[in-house]
C-alpha cells in the first residue's frame, strides 16, 4: 500500500483510546484496536445465542490466524506455526524438550525478561547446564560479545530480540547465520518485536521462536504463536499431551496415536477460541497497514523521542539513538530523581507508562503522532521538576 493512504488519520481511526490518556505502554500491554474488540464482542454474541453450531467455521478463523502468522514471520509454512498460551509455554517447550546433558552451556544475555532466564536457569540445577549471562550494557557490538561466549560445548543462543527494559534490538540475522554455522539451536524470544519492526525467521535462520499477543501484536492475553522449523520441532521431546495435538485429530475412537507432524503437536488440547478471534482481527490489521510501515514509524518516533527528551535537562536516554538498535522502546533516566515514585505521578495524570532498567520507559505504536510525544514529555517535565 502507498504511503499516501498510510495516513495518521486511518491509524487514529482504528483505535478508540481514551483521549484524556497519554498511551505509551504497549511494551506491556497495548489497548486493542476497534476491530479486535468488535471481533470478540461479535464471537461472544454468537456462542450466547448460537453455542458451538458453527464450529466449522471457527476452525476456519483459526487456520487464517496461522496464515496471518505465518506471513507476518515469513515462515516457510502454516505447519511451522502453533498456537500457545504465552512465550513463557512455549520458552518451556523448549527448555523442557532439548536432550540436555552436565556441561552443556546456554548463552544468553544479563538484560533479559525473567520469562527467558528462569527458564534456562532451572536447567542448571535439574541437568547441570551452565547459563552464560552476557553483559550488553556499553558494548560497542552486543552481538559480537554473544558470539564470543559461544564455545564447544554451547547447545543453544537463547535471545530476546528486542530487550524490554533497554529497548535494544539485536542483529538476529547475524546471530542466526553463527548459530547455523556452530551447529547451536537459537531461540528469540520476539514479544518485543513482532508487530512492532519487520521478524523474518527464514532470514535469520531462527529455530525458534515466540512471542504472546497482547503486546505489539495488539491481541489478548493469553494467546500467542509458538514457531519452530520441522527439525527443531522434531528434536524436541514432547511433555504435554492430548486430544488435539495427535496426527489424526477429531478420530476420536482411534487407539493408536502419533504427535502432529506439524507444529500443531504443541497444541495439547482445546483451542482458545475468543482469543483466536481477537488476534485474529489484530493482525490483519497489522497485515493491512504492512509491517515495513509500522517499522518505519516506530524507529522514527523512536529517534524523535530520543531527541526530545535529551534537550530536556538532566535527562539520559538508555535506549541507543541508532535506528536499527530501536523499535518502539524508549527508555530513559532523569539525574536526582526517584523513577518509581515519577511513574506512579505519571500514571495518576493520564500518561500510562512503565518502570523498567531503572528509569523510565515509553513505548508508543506506530499509530500515535509526534504531538503526543510533545505532550507526553512536556507533561514529564513538569512532574519532574525540570
Amino acid at each position: 500500500m502507498g504511503d499516501q493512504a498510510f495516513s495518521l488519520h486511518r491509524w487514529e481511526s482504528e483505535f478508540s483510546l481514551d483521549p484524556a490518556l497519554l498511551y505509551l505502554n504497549h511494551a506491556a500491554v497495548a489497548p486493542w484496536p476497534r476491530r479486535t474488540a468488535a471481533a470478540v464482542a461479535e464471537f461472544a454474541k454468537e456462542n450466547a445465542t448460537r453455542g458451538a453450531t458453527d464450529y466449522p467455521r471457527w476452525l476456519g478463523t483459526e487456520l487464517r490466524l496461522k496464515q496471518q502468522l505465518a506471513n507476518l514471520l515469513n515462515a516457510p509454512s502454516i505447519d511451522d506455526v502453533a498456537l500457545v498460551k504465552n512465550t513463557s509455554e512455549a520458552l518451556s517447550f523448549v527448555a523442557a524438550g532439548l536432550p540436555w546433558k552436565t556441561g552443556d552451556r546456554i548463552v544468553t544475555s544479563d538484560e533479559e525478561f525473567p520469562s527467558n532466564r528462569i527458564v534456562w536457569e532451572a536447567l542448571a540445577t535439574k541437568f547441570g547446564v551452565e547459563v552464560v549471562r552476557v553483559t550488553l550494557a556499553g558494548q560497542e557490538d552486543p552481538e559480537a560479545a554473544l558470539i564470543a561466549a559461544c564455545n564447544e560445548r554451547t547447545q543453544l543462543l537463547a535471545i530476546s530480540s528486542v530487550q524490554y527494559a533497554s529497548g535494544l534490538r539485536l542483529d538476529l540475522q547475524r546471530l542466526g547465520q553463527f548459530c547455523s554455522e556452530a551447529d547451536i539451536w537459537f531461540c528469540v524470544d520476539a514479544i518485543q518485536s513482532v508487530g512492532a519492526v519487520t521478524f523474518d525467521v527464514t532470514a535469520s535462520q531462527i529455530d525458534f521462536a515466540m512471542a504472546d499477543g497482547h503486546k505489539w501484536l495488539l491481541g489478548p492475553e493469553g494467546l500467542g504463536f509458538f514457531y519452530t522449523t520441522p527439525a527443531a520441532r522434531n528434536a524436541l521431546s514432547l511433555f504435554e499431551y492430548g486430544w488435539h495435538m495427535v496426527e489424526h485429530v477429531g478420530d476420536y475412537d482411534r487407539l493408536d496415536w502419533t504427535p502432529a507432524r506439524s507444529a500443531r503437536r504443541f497444541e495439547c488440547g482445546s483451542p482458545n477460541m475468543v482469543g483466536t478471534y481477537g488476534l485474529a482481527a489484530s493482525v490483519k490489521l497489522l497485515l493491512e497497514f504492512g509491517i515495513e510501515n509500522i517499522a518505519r514509524t516506530n524507529i522514527e518516533n523512536s529517534l524523535y523521542l530520543i531527541d526530545i527528551l535529551e534537550t530536556t535537562p538532566k535527562v539520559k536516554a538508555i535506549s541507543r539513538k541508532n535506528p536499527s538498535a530501536l523499535a518502539g522502546i524508549v527508555t530513559f533516566k532523569i539525574e536526582g530523581v526517584d523513577h518509581g515514585k515519577l511513574r506512579e505521578r505519571l500514571q495518576q495524570r493520564g500518561l500510562v507508562c512503565a518502570y523498567r532498567g531503572g528509569g523510565i520507559r515509553f513505548s508508543p505504536d506506530f499509530y500515535q503522532g509526534k504531538e503526543m510525544l510533545d505532550r507526553a514529555v512536556r507533561l514529564l517535565a513538569e512532574e519532574a521538576g525540570l
